[in-house]
């Protein structure tokens, strides 16, 4: 049994970082026309990537509670590392499930959040709630351990990159191709 929910819980999480990613990734992409070609892809895809990602995350939060259920009551053995930075990366991912949540709930019922919590405001949650995401895989996945310089540095880096792009061109610091 321990097997099979500690294989569902990393086989979720495998496959919710990336799609957070992109989900992500899509997001700055969203509303800034002039990505040309990557806005129109990403408003054809951002929402239902989004709820796919947030799907499986909540499938891993879900199957991941019962897993470090185990770890902490000695069911199963410990990690490679204590149970308290266990728990604390534990902690890490449950706050950016929080934001995450939060961020989705800016946008499915915008109605609940007023003025300077607006909605657009409260959807950028997505971005804290993805850097809880990223730390806590790095913390305690113990399965991306070689990939974090090769991948999730780079990857991190780009959505930065685009992300400041992305401002840059609102601000109004470049052109807007679009802009006639």
């Amino acid at each position: 049994m321990s097997a099979v929910v500690w294989y569902l819980d990393r086989g979720a999480a495998l496959i919710a970082y990336p799609s957070l990613y992109l989900a992500v990734l899509t997001g700055i992409l969203y509303n800034t026309p002039s990505f040309g070609i990557l806005h129109t892809a990403a408003q054809r895809v951002h929402i239902e990537l989004s709820v796919f990602a947030m799907v499986l995350t909540l499938l891993h939060a879900a199957v991941g509670l019962v897993d470090s259920w185990m770890v902490v009551t000695g069911q199963v053995p410990e990690p490679a590392y204590s149970v308290t930075y266990f728990v604390i990366g534990v902690g890490v991912g449950f706050g950016a499930l929080v934001l995450l949540v939060v961020a989705v709930l800016g946008f499915i019922d915008a109605q609940r959040f007023k003025q300077p919590w607006g909605p657009r405001v409260v959807h950028a949650f997505t971005y804290a709630g993805f850097a809880f995401g990223t730390i806590h895989a790095v913390a305690v996945g113990t399965d991306l351990l070689g990939l974090i310089k090769p991948i999730i540095v780079p990857s991190v880096a780009f959505l930065i990159y685009v992300l400041l792009v992305r401002l840059v061109v609102l601000r109004g610091f470049l052109p807007n191709s679009t802009a006639k």
